[in-house]
C-alpha cells in the first residue's frame, strides 16, 4: 500500500502516506506510526522508496518518501502476486456447482 501511495500520489511524508491510506480504506486501515516509520525504513534501506528532507506544507522540516525505479518493480512483482491470491480465493468462495 505504501509503494502503490508513493506512484499515485508522488512524494509525500509519512503522515501523508498514512493519511492517504486511512483515506482510501475509508478509514478500516488505521496506520500505527510505531509499524508505518519501521516500514518506510525497511523499504528505503531495500531501495525501494527513496527519502529526502524539506519543509513540509506548514513550512516544518519533515522526511519526504519517493518511489524508486526499484520500488516500481517491487510494485508490480507485489501486484502480479496479489492479483493470484485474489483469484485463488475467489475460485474457491465461487458457488459450488452441482456435478451431473
Amino acid at each position: 500500500m505504501i509503494l502503490k501511495t508513493l506512484e499515485v500520489l508522488g512524494p509525500l511524508h509519512g503522515y501523508g502516506v498514512a493519511r492517504r491510506i486511512e483515506e482510501t480504506s475509508k478509514d478500516r486501515l488505521t496506520l500505527n506510526y510505531g509499524t508505518l516509520y519501521p516500514a518506510l525504513l525497511k523499504l528505503e534501506q531495500e531501495g525501494f522508496i527513496a527519502a529526502e528532507w524539506r519543509p513540509s506544507e506548514n513550512n516544518r522540516r519533515a522526511k519526504f518518501y519517493s518511489l524508486t525505479a526499484a520500488g516500481r518493480k517491487q510494485l508490480a512483482r507485489e501486484a502480479r502476486d496479489w492479483h493470484r491470491t485474489a483469484d485463488l480465493i475467489a475460485a474457491f468462495l465461487a458457488p459450488k456447482r452441482e456435478t451431473p
